[in-house]
Protein backbone atom coordinates (compact mmCIF):
# COMPACT_ATOMS: atom_id res chain seq x y z
CA UNK A 1 0.00 0.00 0.00
CA UNK A 2 2.86 2.41 0.84
CA UNK A 3 4.62 1.59 -2.43
CA UNK A 4 1.57 2.53 -4.53
CA UNK A 5 1.08 5.76 -2.48
CA UNK A 6 4.70 6.80 -2.99
CA UNK A 7 4.39 6.07 -6.73
CA UNK A 8 1.34 8.36 -7.00
CA UNK A 9 3.08 11.14 -5.11
CA UNK A 10 6.20 10.79 -7.24
CA UNK A 11 4.17 11.13 -10.42
CA UNK A 12 2.48 14.19 -8.95
CA UNK A 13 5.80 15.85 -8.20
CA UNK A 14 7.05 15.26 -11.75
CA UNK A 15 3.87 16.38 -13.46
CA UNK A 16 3.46 19.80 -11.85
CA UNK A 17 0.43 22.07 -12.26
CA UNK A 18 -1.29 22.56 -15.57
CA UNK A 19 0.17 25.25 -17.84
CA UNK A 20 3.43 25.54 -15.80
CA UNK A 21 6.77 25.58 -17.59
CA UNK A 22 8.94 22.46 -17.39
CA UNK A 23 10.92 22.22 -14.14
CA UNK A 24 14.71 22.06 -14.35
CA UNK A 25 16.36 18.86 -13.25
CA UNK A 26 17.68 20.17 -9.92
CA UNK A 27 14.67 22.32 -8.93
CA UNK A 28 12.72 21.23 -5.82
CA UNK A 29 9.21 19.88 -6.37
CA UNK A 30 6.00 20.48 -4.46
CA UNK A 31 5.76 19.22 -0.90
CA UNK A 32 4.82 15.63 -0.30
CA UNK A 33 1.28 15.06 0.89
CA UNK A 34 -2.12 13.83 -0.18
CA UNK A 35 -3.58 17.32 -0.51
CA UNK A 36 -2.52 20.03 -2.89
CA UNK A 37 -2.22 20.56 -6.63
CA UNK A 38 0.46 17.88 -6.93
CA UNK A 39 -1.80 15.08 -5.75
CA UNK A 40 -4.67 16.37 -7.90
CA UNK A 41 -2.44 16.30 -10.95
CA UNK A 42 -1.30 12.82 -9.97
CA UNK A 43 -4.88 11.54 -10.16
CA UNK A 44 -5.42 13.38 -13.44
CA UNK A 45 -2.34 11.75 -14.94
CA UNK A 46 -4.14 8.33 -14.98
CA UNK A 47 -6.27 8.73 -18.06
CA UNK A 48 -7.42 6.73 -21.06
CA UNK A 49 -5.11 6.02 -23.94
CA UNK A 50 -5.87 7.99 -27.11
CA UNK A 51 -5.55 4.77 -29.15
CA UNK A 52 -8.44 3.16 -27.30
CA UNK A 53 -10.63 6.23 -27.77
CA UNK A 54 -10.48 5.83 -31.55
CA UNK A 55 -12.13 2.36 -31.48
CA UNK A 56 -15.88 2.63 -32.20
CA UNK A 57 -18.26 1.45 -29.53
CA UNK A 58 -20.03 -1.06 -31.79
CA UNK A 59 -16.80 -2.85 -32.76
CA UNK A 60 -17.15 -5.39 -29.94
CA UNK A 61 -20.56 -6.54 -31.20
CA UNK A 62 -19.47 -6.90 -34.82
CA UNK A 63 -16.15 -8.61 -34.17
CA UNK A 64 -17.67 -12.04 -33.49
CA UNK A 65 -19.94 -11.88 -36.54
CA UNK A 66 -17.00 -10.89 -38.74
CA UNK A 67 -14.98 -13.80 -37.39
CA UNK A 68 -17.75 -16.27 -38.21
CA UNK A 69 -18.04 -14.88 -41.73
CA UNK A 70 -14.27 -15.10 -42.14
CA UNK A 71 -14.29 -18.77 -41.10
CA UNK A 72 -17.09 -19.51 -43.58
CA UNK A 73 -15.05 -17.84 -46.30
CA UNK A 74 -12.10 -19.99 -45.25
CA UNK A 75 -14.08 -23.16 -45.96
CA UNK A 76 -15.34 -21.73 -49.24
CA UNK A 77 -11.82 -20.94 -50.44
CA UNK A 78 -10.48 -24.32 -49.34
CA UNK A 79 -13.26 -26.32 -51.00
CA UNK A 80 -13.25 -24.49 -54.34
CA UNK A 81 -15.51 -26.65 -56.56
CA UNK A 82 -15.19 -30.05 -54.81
CA UNK A 83 -16.23 -30.50 -51.19
CA UNK A 84 -14.45 -33.56 -49.85
CA UNK A 85 -12.61 -34.67 -46.73
CA UNK A 86 -9.31 -33.43 -48.17
CA UNK A 87 -10.79 -29.95 -48.74
CA UNK A 88 -12.09 -29.88 -45.16
CA UNK A 89 -8.64 -30.85 -43.89
CA UNK A 90 -7.04 -28.04 -45.92
CA UNK A 91 -9.33 -25.52 -44.23
CA UNK A 92 -8.28 -26.80 -40.80
CA UNK A 93 -4.58 -26.64 -41.75
CA UNK A 94 -4.94 -23.05 -42.97
CA UNK A 95 -6.47 -22.01 -39.65
CA UNK A 96 -3.76 -23.75 -37.62
CA UNK A 97 -0.96 -22.07 -39.61
CA UNK A 98 -2.56 -18.63 -39.46
CA UNK A 99 -1.90 -17.92 -35.77
CA UNK A 100 0.27 -19.88 -33.36
CA UNK A 101 -1.95 -18.77 -30.46
CA UNK A 102 -5.05 -20.04 -32.31
CA UNK A 103 -7.17 -17.04 -31.52
CA UNK A 104 -10.79 -17.48 -32.57
CA UNK A 105 -10.64 -21.28 -32.30
CA UNK A 106 -14.11 -21.51 -30.70
CA UNK A 107 -15.77 -19.68 -33.61
CA UNK A 108 -13.81 -21.79 -36.08
CA UNK A 109 -14.93 -25.07 -34.46
CA UNK A 110 -18.58 -23.97 -34.44
CA UNK A 111 -18.32 -23.04 -38.14
CA UNK A 112 -16.65 -26.38 -38.89
CA UNK A 113 -19.39 -28.35 -37.12
CA UNK A 114 -21.98 -26.50 -39.16
CA UNK A 115 -20.25 -27.22 -42.48
CA UNK A 116 -19.40 -30.88 -41.87
CA UNK A 117 -22.54 -32.32 -43.56
CA UNK A 118 -21.79 -30.30 -46.69
CA UNK A 119 -18.36 -31.96 -46.97
CA UNK A 120 -19.69 -35.43 -46.12
CA UNK A 121 -17.50 -35.88 -43.02
CA UNK A 122 -20.21 -35.81 -40.33
CA UNK A 123 -19.55 -39.52 -39.57
CA UNK A 124 -15.75 -39.44 -39.73
CA UNK A 125 -14.02 -39.91 -36.37
CA UNK A 126 -10.67 -38.59 -37.60
CA UNK A 127 -12.23 -35.24 -38.50
CA UNK A 128 -13.74 -34.85 -35.02
CA UNK A 129 -10.34 -35.60 -33.47
CA UNK A 130 -8.78 -32.93 -35.67
CA UNK A 131 -11.33 -30.40 -34.45
CA UNK A 132 -10.51 -31.28 -30.84
CA UNK A 133 -6.84 -30.85 -31.70
CA UNK A 134 -7.56 -27.21 -32.64
CA UNK A 135 -7.96 -26.30 -28.95
CA UNK A 136 -4.77 -25.01 -27.26
CA UNK A 137 -3.24 -27.66 -25.01
CA UNK A 138 -2.97 -27.36 -21.20
CA UNK A 139 -4.51 -23.88 -21.15
CA UNK A 140 -8.05 -24.71 -20.00
CA UNK A 141 -7.07 -27.39 -17.45
CA UNK A 142 -8.23 -26.36 -13.93
CA UNK A 143 -5.38 -26.04 -11.44
CA UNK A 144 -7.33 -26.36 -8.19
CA UNK A 145 -10.71 -27.43 -6.84
CA UNK A 146 -12.10 -23.88 -6.95
CA UNK A 147 -11.60 -23.64 -10.72
CA UNK A 148 -13.20 -27.04 -11.19
CA UNK A 149 -16.15 -26.02 -9.02
CA UNK A 150 -16.81 -22.73 -10.85
CA UNK A 151 -16.67 -24.16 -14.41
CA UNK A 152 -13.23 -23.08 -15.56
CA UNK A 153 -13.36 -21.49 -19.07
CA UNK A 154 -17.09 -22.21 -19.66
CA UNK A 155 -17.17 -21.07 -23.29
CA UNK A 156 -14.44 -23.47 -24.35
CA UNK A 157 -15.92 -26.34 -22.34
CA UNK A 158 -19.31 -25.77 -23.93
CA UNK A 159 -17.71 -25.89 -27.36
CA UNK A 160 -16.02 -29.21 -26.51
CA UNK A 161 -19.32 -30.66 -25.31
CA UNK A 162 -20.96 -29.54 -28.57
CA UNK A 163 -18.38 -31.50 -30.56
CA UNK A 164 -19.14 -34.65 -28.56
CA UNK A 165 -22.90 -34.11 -28.88
CA UNK A 166 -22.67 -33.96 -32.65
CA UNK A 167 -20.68 -37.19 -32.56
CA UNK A 168 -23.49 -38.70 -30.50
CA UNK A 169 -26.17 -37.51 -32.91
CA UNK A 170 -24.44 -39.16 -35.87
CA UNK A 171 -23.57 -42.35 -33.97
CA UNK A 172 -19.78 -41.84 -33.94
CA UNK A 173 -18.07 -43.72 -31.10
CA UNK A 174 -14.99 -41.97 -29.62
CA UNK A 175 -11.65 -43.77 -29.40
CA UNK A 176 -8.51 -43.55 -27.27
CA UNK A 177 -7.20 -40.57 -29.25
CA UNK A 178 -10.34 -38.63 -28.38
CA UNK A 179 -9.77 -39.34 -24.69
CA UNK A 180 -6.12 -38.23 -24.84
CA UNK A 181 -7.07 -34.97 -26.57
CA UNK A 182 -9.76 -34.18 -24.01
CA UNK A 183 -7.37 -34.80 -21.13
CA UNK A 184 -4.72 -32.57 -22.70
CA UNK A 185 -7.15 -29.74 -23.43
CA UNK A 186 -9.65 -29.77 -20.53
CA UNK A 187 -8.38 -32.26 -17.94
CA UNK A 188 -10.08 -35.22 -16.32
CA UNK A 189 -12.38 -33.13 -14.09
CA UNK A 190 -14.13 -31.20 -16.84
CA UNK A 191 -17.53 -31.33 -18.52
CA UNK A 192 -16.26 -32.54 -21.93
CA UNK A 193 -14.41 -35.44 -20.32
CA UNK A 194 -17.50 -36.42 -18.30
CA UNK A 195 -19.50 -36.32 -21.54
CA UNK A 196 -16.91 -38.65 -23.07
CA UNK A 197 -17.30 -41.06 -20.14
CA UNK A 198 -21.09 -41.14 -20.56
CA UNK A 199 -20.73 -41.83 -24.28
CA UNK A 200 -18.33 -44.70 -23.68
CA UNK A 201 -20.70 -46.19 -21.10
CA UNK A 202 -23.98 -46.03 -23.01
CA UNK A 203 -22.95 -46.29 -26.66
CA UNK A 204 -21.72 -49.91 -26.60
CA UNK A 205 -24.93 -50.92 -24.82
CA UNK A 206 -27.46 -49.20 -27.09
CA UNK A 207 -25.60 -49.02 -30.39
CA UNK A 208 -27.11 -52.26 -31.76
CA UNK A 209 -30.32 -52.38 -29.74
CA UNK A 210 -32.52 -51.65 -32.77
CA UNK A 211 -33.72 -54.97 -34.28
CA UNK A 212 -34.43 -53.24 -37.61
CA UNK A 213 -31.33 -51.14 -38.28
CA UNK A 214 -31.19 -48.71 -41.19
CA UNK A 215 -27.91 -48.80 -43.16
CA UNK A 216 -25.80 -45.67 -42.97
CA UNK A 217 -25.43 -45.52 -46.75
CA UNK A 218 -28.80 -45.94 -48.46
CA UNK A 219 -28.81 -47.43 -51.97
CA UNK A 220 -28.80 -44.89 -54.77
CA UNK A 221 -30.87 -47.08 -57.11
CA UNK A 222 -34.59 -46.28 -56.61
CA UNK A 223 -35.54 -49.94 -57.13
CA UNK A 224 -33.16 -51.15 -54.41
CA UNK A 225 -34.33 -48.35 -52.12
CA UNK A 226 -37.95 -49.41 -52.70
CA UNK A 227 -37.06 -53.03 -51.89
CA UNK A 228 -35.47 -51.99 -48.61
CA UNK A 229 -38.37 -49.72 -47.66
CA UNK A 230 -41.12 -52.23 -48.44
CA UNK A 231 -39.30 -55.00 -46.56
CA UNK A 232 -39.24 -52.76 -43.48
CA UNK A 233 -42.92 -51.87 -43.80
CA UNK A 234 -44.12 -55.44 -44.34
CA UNK A 235 -42.26 -56.83 -41.29
CA UNK A 236 -42.95 -60.37 -42.48
CA UNK A 237 -40.26 -62.80 -43.53
CA UNK A 238 -42.71 -64.59 -45.80
CA UNK A 239 -43.58 -61.39 -47.67
CA UNK A 240 -42.54 -61.39 -51.32
CA UNK A 241 -41.16 -58.25 -52.97
CA UNK A 242 -41.97 -58.11 -56.68
CA UNK A 243 -40.62 -55.69 -59.31
CA UNK A 244 -43.46 -55.10 -61.74
CA UNK A 245 -41.65 -52.56 -63.91
CA UNK A 246 -38.10 -51.25 -64.14
CA UNK A 247 -37.33 -47.63 -65.03
CA UNK A 248 -36.74 -47.35 -68.76
CA UNK A 249 -37.37 -45.14 -71.76
CA UNK A 250 -39.37 -46.09 -74.83
CA UNK A 251 -40.61 -44.20 -77.88
CA UNK A 252 -44.20 -43.01 -77.78
CA UNK A 253 -46.72 -42.93 -80.63
CA UNK A 254 -45.69 -39.38 -81.51
CA UNK A 255 -42.04 -40.39 -81.79
CA UNK A 256 -40.84 -38.70 -78.61
CA UNK A 257 -39.26 -40.76 -75.87
CA UNK A 258 -41.12 -41.21 -72.61
CA UNK A 259 -39.80 -42.46 -69.27
CA UNK A 260 -41.42 -45.47 -67.65
CA UNK A 261 -41.37 -45.26 -63.82
CA UNK A 262 -40.40 -48.14 -61.60
CA UNK A 263 -43.11 -50.14 -59.80
CA UNK A 264 -42.19 -52.34 -56.84
CA UNK A 265 -44.76 -54.10 -54.66
CA UNK A 266 -44.87 -56.40 -51.64
CA UNK A 267 -47.47 -58.92 -50.51
CA UNK A 268 -47.42 -61.71 -47.93
CA UNK A 269 -49.24 -65.07 -48.10
CA UNK A 270 -51.54 -63.95 -45.26
CA UNK A 271 -52.57 -60.88 -47.28
CA UNK A 272 -53.21 -63.03 -50.35
CA UNK A 273 -55.45 -65.29 -48.26
CA UNK A 274 -57.42 -62.33 -46.92
CA UNK A 275 -57.83 -60.92 -50.43
CA UNK A 276 -59.10 -64.26 -51.78
CA UNK A 277 -61.90 -64.23 -49.17
CA UNK A 278 -62.89 -60.62 -49.94
CA UNK A 279 -66.52 -60.06 -50.97
CA UNK A 280 -66.54 -59.07 -54.69
CA UNK A 281 -69.49 -56.77 -54.07
CA UNK A 282 -67.44 -54.52 -51.80
CA UNK A 283 -64.78 -52.30 -53.49
CA UNK A 284 -61.10 -52.04 -52.61
CA UNK A 285 -59.22 -48.76 -52.47
CA UNK A 286 -55.79 -47.59 -53.53
CA UNK A 287 -54.71 -44.91 -51.06
CA UNK A 288 -51.63 -42.75 -50.73
CA UNK A 289 -49.06 -41.47 -50.90
CA UNK A 290 -47.84 -42.01 -47.33
CA UNK A 291 -44.37 -40.81 -46.26
CA UNK A 292 -41.63 -43.06 -44.91
CA UNK A 293 -38.39 -41.59 -43.58
CA UNK A 294 -35.13 -43.51 -43.85
CA UNK A 295 -32.61 -41.30 -42.04
CA UNK A 296 -32.65 -38.09 -44.13
CA UNK A 297 -34.42 -39.61 -47.17
CA UNK A 298 -38.20 -39.53 -47.55
CA UNK A 299 -39.95 -42.07 -49.79
CA UNK A 300 -43.65 -42.51 -50.51
CA UNK A 301 -45.73 -45.68 -50.71
CA UNK A 302 -49.28 -46.70 -51.59
CA UNK A 303 -51.56 -49.32 -50.06
CA UNK A 304 -54.39 -51.51 -51.36
CA UNK A 305 -56.97 -51.82 -48.62
CA UNK A 306 -60.67 -52.30 -47.93
CA UNK A 307 -63.14 -50.83 -45.51
CA UNK A 308 -63.85 -52.71 -42.27
CA UNK A 309 -66.42 -55.45 -42.47
CA UNK A 310 -69.70 -54.44 -40.77
CA UNK A 311 -70.32 -55.98 -37.39
CA UNK A 312 -73.42 -57.90 -38.53
CA UNK A 313 -71.49 -59.56 -41.37
CA UNK A 314 -68.48 -60.66 -39.36
CA UNK A 315 -67.94 -64.35 -38.75
CA UNK A 316 -65.66 -65.28 -35.89
CA UNK A 317 -63.56 -68.29 -36.73
CA UNK A 318 -62.31 -70.60 -33.99
CA UNK A 319 -58.64 -70.08 -33.36
CA UNK A 320 -56.10 -72.85 -33.54
CA UNK A 321 -54.29 -73.24 -30.18
CA UNK A 322 -51.25 -74.71 -31.95
CA UNK A 323 -50.94 -71.86 -34.42
CA UNK A 324 -48.41 -70.07 -32.23
CA UNK A 325 -46.50 -71.87 -29.50
CA UNK A 326 -44.48 -68.85 -28.35
CA UNK A 327 -47.38 -67.04 -26.70
CA UNK A 328 -51.11 -67.80 -26.37
CA UNK A 329 -53.50 -66.09 -28.79
CA UNK A 330 -56.39 -66.16 -26.30
CA UNK A 331 -56.63 -66.10 -22.54
CA UNK A 332 -59.72 -67.22 -20.62
CA UNK A 333 -59.05 -66.03 -17.09
CA UNK A 334 -61.74 -65.60 -14.46
CA UNK A 335 -60.24 -63.06 -12.10
CA UNK A 336 -62.16 -61.66 -9.18
CA UNK A 337 -62.41 -57.87 -8.89
CA UNK A 338 -61.42 -56.12 -5.71
CA UNK A 339 -63.35 -53.26 -4.17
CA UNK A 340 -60.52 -50.84 -4.93
CA UNK A 341 -60.28 -51.63 -8.66
CA UNK A 342 -61.13 -48.77 -10.99
CA UNK A 343 -63.41 -49.85 -13.83
CA UNK A 344 -64.25 -46.37 -15.13
CA UNK A 345 -61.64 -46.33 -17.93
CA UNK A 346 -62.79 -46.95 -21.48
CA UNK A 347 -60.68 -48.08 -24.44
CA UNK A 348 -61.88 -47.18 -27.93
CA UNK A 349 -61.01 -49.81 -30.51
CA UNK A 350 -60.60 -48.46 -34.03
CA UNK A 351 -60.82 -50.94 -36.89
CA UNK A 352 -59.10 -49.60 -40.01
CA UNK A 353 -59.80 -52.53 -42.28
CA UNK A 354 -57.43 -55.03 -43.88
CA UNK A 355 -54.42 -54.05 -46.00
CA UNK A 356 -53.92 -56.39 -48.95
CA UNK A 357 -50.73 -55.08 -50.59
CA UNK A 358 -48.29 -52.14 -50.75
CA UNK A 359 -46.19 -50.63 -53.49
CA UNK A 360 -43.75 -47.84 -54.37
CA UNK A 361 -43.74 -46.21 -57.78
CA UNK A 362 -41.70 -43.58 -59.57
CA UNK A 363 -44.90 -41.66 -60.36
CA UNK A 364 -48.07 -41.40 -58.31
CA UNK A 365 -50.62 -41.03 -61.11
CA UNK A 366 -53.55 -43.34 -61.67
CA UNK A 367 -52.15 -44.88 -64.85
CA UNK A 368 -49.01 -46.08 -63.07
CA UNK A 369 -50.97 -47.53 -60.16
CA UNK A 370 -53.29 -49.31 -62.62
CA UNK A 371 -50.25 -51.21 -63.87
CA UNK A 372 -49.56 -52.28 -60.30
CA UNK A 373 -53.14 -53.57 -59.91
CA UNK A 374 -52.79 -55.45 -63.20
CA UNK A 375 -49.63 -57.11 -61.91
CA UNK A 376 -51.36 -58.07 -58.66
CA UNK A 377 -54.22 -59.62 -60.60
CA UNK A 378 -51.92 -62.37 -61.88
CA UNK A 379 -51.44 -63.71 -58.33
CA UNK A 380 -54.87 -62.59 -57.07
CA UNK A 381 -57.57 -63.40 -59.67
CA UNK A 382 -60.28 -62.01 -57.40
CA UNK A 383 -59.18 -58.47 -58.31
CA UNK A 384 -60.72 -58.99 -61.77
CA UNK A 385 -64.17 -59.15 -60.15
CA UNK A 386 -63.71 -56.49 -57.45
CA UNK A 387 -64.19 -52.77 -58.25
CA UNK A 388 -61.08 -50.72 -57.52
CA UNK A 389 -61.33 -47.07 -56.53
CA UNK A 390 -58.47 -44.59 -56.13
CA UNK A 391 -58.14 -42.24 -53.15
CA UNK A 392 -55.03 -40.37 -54.14
CA UNK A 393 -53.88 -37.37 -52.18
CA UNK A 394 -52.08 -34.32 -53.55
CA UNK A 395 -48.49 -35.36 -52.95
CA UNK A 396 -45.30 -33.66 -54.09
CA UNK A 397 -45.38 -35.32 -57.51
CA UNK A 398 -48.93 -34.19 -58.16
CA UNK A 399 -48.10 -30.63 -57.09
CA UNK A 400 -45.17 -30.49 -59.48
CA UNK A 401 -47.37 -31.68 -62.34
CA UNK A 402 -50.12 -29.13 -61.74
CA UNK A 403 -48.80 -26.44 -64.18
CA UNK A 404 -48.67 -28.99 -67.03
CA UNK A 405 -52.39 -29.68 -66.74
CA UNK A 406 -53.27 -26.14 -67.79
CA UNK A 407 -53.47 -26.37 -71.58
CA UNK A 408 -52.73 -23.27 -73.58
CA UNK A 409 -55.17 -22.81 -76.50
CA UNK A 410 -53.89 -22.00 -79.99
CA UNK A 411 -54.15 -18.41 -81.24
CA UNK A 412 -57.39 -19.03 -83.15
CA UNK A 413 -59.24 -20.28 -80.05
CA UNK A 414 -60.78 -17.91 -77.50
CA UNK A 415 -58.46 -17.58 -74.53
CA UNK A 416 -59.69 -18.31 -71.03
CA UNK A 417 -58.65 -16.73 -67.79
CA UNK A 418 -55.02 -17.35 -66.81
CA UNK A 419 -54.52 -20.37 -64.55
CA UNK A 420 -58.00 -21.87 -65.25
CA UNK A 421 -58.03 -25.33 -66.95
CA UNK A 422 -60.27 -25.97 -69.93
CA UNK A 423 -63.57 -27.80 -69.56
CA UNK A 424 -62.34 -30.99 -71.25
CA UNK A 425 -59.70 -31.56 -68.62
CA UNK A 426 -62.20 -30.85 -65.85
CA UNK A 427 -64.38 -33.64 -67.26
CA UNK A 428 -61.40 -35.99 -67.30
CA UNK A 429 -60.58 -35.17 -63.67
CA UNK A 430 -64.21 -35.41 -62.52
CA UNK A 431 -64.21 -39.21 -62.39
CA UNK A 432 -61.06 -39.58 -60.21
CA UNK A 433 -62.34 -36.88 -57.87
CA UNK A 434 -65.66 -38.65 -57.55
CA UNK A 435 -63.90 -41.94 -56.82
CA UNK A 436 -61.73 -40.32 -54.15
CA UNK A 437 -64.73 -38.95 -52.33
CA UNK A 438 -66.59 -42.28 -52.37
CA UNK A 439 -66.64 -43.93 -48.95
CA UNK A 440 -68.58 -46.90 -47.80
Amino acid sequence: MNVSRNLVLLLGRRAGPLGAPPRPPGAPGPPLGLSGPGSLQAWRSFRRSPVCSKIPAEFAGKQEDKSLVAHDDLFERASRDVRTKAAFGRAVDVFLKRDIRRRGHVEFIYAALKRMPEFGVERDLDVYNRLLDVFPKEVFVPRNFIQRMFNHFPRQQECGVQVLEQMENYGVLPNVQTKVLLVQVFGEKSHPFRKYQRLMYWFPRFRHVNPFPVPCQLPADPVDLARLSLARIANDRDARVTVYQLPATEPSESGAERTLPHIVGVQSPAQMELLSRHDPRRPVFVEGPFPLWLRTTCVQYYVLRADPVPQELRVEEPYDPERCLDYPLQLDLDLDRDLGDDESFDVEDVDEGPVYAMCMAGQGDQATLNQWISGLQEQNPVLGRVPTLFRLQAGSRELQAEPDRVRRPPPDEPTAEPGVPVEEEEEEEAEPRRSRGLKQ
